[in-house]
């Protein structure tokens, strides 16, 4: 062959490669995707050089095999412990659309709803941390902490020597941290040394390390927070367990400091956050802890009549579903009168627009609590994009004051039901981490959780539509390019 054929016989190979590719990509990507996840996806294939390794690297949403059959396992195990129970108290005094979203809920999770609770909010970043590290302090059985981020640090300090002085007193302590986002940390091997030193068991969750054979998407996470001692007793919600600044030098340079919201639980329901705990330590460890199930029957139950009705409901990759989207969906398709969203990350699907905005539509108070600034630049600029159709359909928008990060998750519906947990409202935690919310039907409750929302709306201000409509046009046109890219899933 002439040595001058040569590079054209390549380019022609390689364009008919590439065609292969373009063709193979618009058949493979959109199936068993959303629309919008579908559509960025193909065109960062075709914009992005190398996008096929792209898309390679990041473009499963599931997690493996092998731990997808776990949690269907878990799931029956639950199914299977209460299955002809009754564990709530008040059906006749349900709202007419609550048995159905805890109808959904159980498929979803196998949770079931549970009465006779108490759950008390702890706003305060310290606080929350010296309550969790007061009940290790009392422990006698189990300890089980579950974070998204591990960090020994001044202000978890109190929390690690608890978890010492209770390993001391036989106690069993373990610990689950995500992997990818706990090495990120400042000081991260010095964590995890001083938990071996300490003798807490611990593991990896989600680890990324192909040369030990542990490997799968690197940005599906595990994002949940639990905490539970001896089955009596459990913590959750947005916080880590690391300072309030993170540490990080940017984070420092700029002053952040992150404003987060814990949930203390009693009753029945601590039964369900364990369950989240033991399913997450079989799936990382493939040790089944049999002897630290608690069965919800058996946890003292409140016999007050401010007794609540809770329901632990996990989602993520694990499960078929998007349980946390639809519980969301659902809350809001059937609130009545009043809708409160507090979320860092807001980057909300199609679906959750649509029920949002129609709740304006059918003449419902919605408002929204985010923060005045980000810590993330993308995920920041995606959520401002939504800002002015939200604005338009009637939603009330508050930024809470830099430097704070206002990093709660939470939800509240009417007066009587509100949802707490891990979940922010994005499309990442709706598909690709692993997540927990607490559902919570209430009225004493929902008081305490209309206290932390007029605590943050006395600190806020207002952005109205006027507002809006003077924001620059770069900046806006930044927001609409963060908002493709976040879908990408």
């Amino acid at each position: 062959m002439d040595s001058q054929q040569m590079p054209l016989l390549i380019a022609v190979l390689a364009a008919l490669v590439d065609l292969a590719i373009r063709i193979a990509a618009i058949i493979v990507i959109p199936r068993n995707r959303k629309p919008t996840a579908a559509m960025a996806w193909l065109l960062a294939l075709f914009l992005i050089p190398f996008g096929i390794l792209f898309f390679l690297l990041l473009g499963s949403s599931k997690l493996p095999k092998k731990r997808m059959e776990k949690q269907a396992e878990i799931n029956r195990s639950i199914a299977d412990s209460v299955a002809g129970m009754d564990l709530t108290d008040g059906r006749t005094e349900w709202p007419d659309w609550f048995a159905s979203v805890v109808t959904l809920n159980t498929g979803l999770g196998a949770v079931p709803l549970v009465g006779g609770n108490t759950a008390h909010l702890i706003g305060d970043y310290r606080a929350s941390i010296a309550a969790m590290t007061a009940e290790i302090d009392a422990a006698t059985t189990f300890v089980h902490v579950q974070y998204y981020i591990v960090s020994l640090d001044d202000t978890t300090k109190d929390f690690f020597a608890a978890m010492e002085a209770a390993v001391k007193r036989g106690v069993t302590v373990r610990l689950l941290a995500d992997h990818i986002a706990s090495i990120r940390t400042v000081g991260h091997a010095a964590t995890f040394a001083e938990l071996d030193r300490i003798g807490v068991m611990w593991s990896f969750m989600l680890p990324v390390q192909p040369f030990k054979g542990k490997y799968q998407r690197p940005d599906l996470r595990n994002h949940r927070k639990i905490v539970v001692v001896d089955g009596r007793v459990g913590f959750m919600g947005s916080q880590n367990l690391i300072d309030r600044s993170y540490l990080s030098a940017k984070n420092l340079k700029r002053g952040l400091q992150w404003q987060e919201l814990v949930v203390r639980v009693t009753g029945p329901a601590v039964s369900g956050m364990n369950a989240v705990f033991l399913s997450d330590w079989y799936s990382e460890t493939d040790e089944k802890l049999l002897d630290e199930r608690v069965p919800a029957a058996a946890v003292p139950r409140d016999t007050s009549p401010e007794a609540l009705e809770c329901q632990v409901v996990p989602s993520g990759p694990g499960f078929e579903g998007e349980n946390n989207l639809r519980l969301f969906l659902a809350s809001l398709y059937t609130a009545q009168k009043r809708i409160i969203i507090t979320s860092p990350y807001f980057v909300p699907d199609e679906a959750m627009m649509y029920a949002i905005t129609s709740s304006c539509q059918r003449g419902l108070e919605v408002q929204l609590f985010v923060s005045e600034i980000g810590d993330q630049g993308p995920v920041y600029h995606a959520q401002r994009s939504y800002y002015g159709a939200l604005l338009q359909a009637g939603v009330r928008i508050w930024l809470y004051p830099a430097p704070y990060i206002l990093h709660a998750k939470h939800l509240s519906i009417d007066e009587d039901v509100a949802v707490i947990g891990s979940s922010n409202m994005d499309i990442r935690s709706f598909s690709l981490d692993l997540e927990v919310s607490l559902l919570v039907r209430g009225a004493s409750f929902v008081a305490q959780m209309r206290e932390v929302e007029e605590g943050y709306r006395t600190l806020s201000r207002e952005l109205t539509l006027a507002d809006w409509n003077r924001e620059p046009g770069r900046a806006t046109a930044l927001d609409g390019l963060a908002r493709l890219t976040s879908a990408l899933q």
